[in-house]
């Protein structure tokens, strides 16, 4: 990237610093932004609303290709309202984060059945629907519809807590509610769509959470944190917590022809909706009470190597069981919460990433 010569207007900076940032970040946005990623094309307020809910605590990089192929599958709002959930859920897997996917099909019900078929053009309404906050309301407001309407997500965050030297963690409310304020007052009335690519941009790009590139940044020249060398130290951060670790027991059970179980789970949790291997707990009599509840026989037993998967709020050891089972013509029942999957032809269905890494060991 081109070094950009730096604003000669910095005795302004308390004078109209609303109007001298958007300015300044419209410009270097018009130079250097990013105008080519898919979502930026055809622009609706559904090909808007599916990327932002996306990004949600994703990367860019890792969104694109998810996106291009969820659009592949549901090109519209009533497309994707008509979808069963558990070929919204094969489409996720890998994403992370499946209530994302889950609140995604409600609300395209809810538009499709009770809307017809058109998004909220206001922010009270957006936020109405399953899944959808304010920043991501302001996000379809702006972008789709072109009106005025602040954002806050995670870049936005960190941009102004930077140039504005916020003091605390947005995870107070109080903080929050500052950055809010400050984010509708730097909002400008014109040009908002190019504004709010504009800011998130600068977050992902220049203001970035380690080793911000302050040297080509086109706000630098007002932005306390760079002014006071203090970039190290705003956002402030939060404190890490040690996360929990739990465990759990992952059975895979094998026919002679490799097939292998697969459960539904309910819609509620993290993994909600998804299919995976039926799972218990230590201290479960889970032998007999599979051989009860699907009717065949353990043949053998082997467990596997214990590994862990993290989530944001915990780490998940898992301890995988290889269970071979015999009595072939009655097993291989199914119904709505169990079937039975060769691990090679798998259906279009939900998985969780450690159970999709389980069944491509079983190929």
């Amino acid at each position: 990237m081109t070094r950009m010569p730096m604003p000669k207007r910095k005795t302004q900076c308390k004078k109209s610093s609303n109007f001298l940032f958007s300015t300044l970040l419209l410009e270097w946005f018009d130079q250097y932004g990013r105008k080519n990623l898919p979502w930026q094309q055809n622009i609706t307020p559904y090909r808007v609303w599916v990327s932002e809910i996306m990004l949600q605590q994703t990367q860019v990089t890792t969104v694109i290709p998810y996106f291009e192929k969820f659009i592949h599958s549901f090109p519209d709002v009533q497309t994707l309202a008509n979808a069963a959930i558990d070929n919204v859920l094969h489409l996720w897997t890998g994403l992370g984060y499946y209530a994302r996917a889950r609140n995604l099909h409600k609300t395209a019900k809810i538009i499709s059945n009770d809307l017809a078929g058109r998004f909220p053009a206001d922010l009270a309404g957006l936020m109405a629907l399953p899944g959808i906050g304010r920043s991501t309301a302001g996000a379809i407001l702006s972008i789709a519809f072109q009106s005025s309407t602040p954002i806050l997500d995670g870049n936005v965050k960190r941009v102004l807590s930077r140039y504005h030297a916020v003091d605390g963690h947005y995870s107070d409310k109080t903080i929050e509610n500052q950055l809010w304020q400050l984010a509708t007052q730097h909002t400008p009335q014109e040009r908002a769509r190019d504004y709010t690519q504009a800011i998130m941009d600068l977050g992902a790009t220049i203001c970035t959470r380690s080793k911000p590139n302050c040297a080509h940044c086109p706000i630098q020249g007002c932005c306390i944190a760079f002014n006071n060398n203090a970039t190290n130290v705003y956002p402030v951060t939060k404190k890490k917590a040690i996360l929990p670790i739990k465990e759990a027991i992952f059975l895979i059970f094998l026919t002679a022809q490799g097939k292998t179980l697969l459960e539904k789970r309910n819609n509620f949790g993290i993994w909600g909706g998804l299919w995976g291997f039926p799972e218990v707990s230590k201290d479960q009599e889970w032998i007999k009470e599979c051989e009860r509840q699907h009717n065949f026989k353990v043949a053998s037993l082997q467990e596997g190597a214990k590994f862990r998967h993290t989530f944001s709020h915990y780490h998940l050891d898992i301890v995988p069981y290889y269970i071979q089972v015999e009595n072939i013509r009655t097993i291989l029942r199914e119904n709505d919460t169990y079937q039975w999957c060769d691990p090679k032809q798998l259906p279009q269905i939900g998985l969780a990433a450690p159970v999709k890494k389980l069944l491509k060991s079983l190929c």
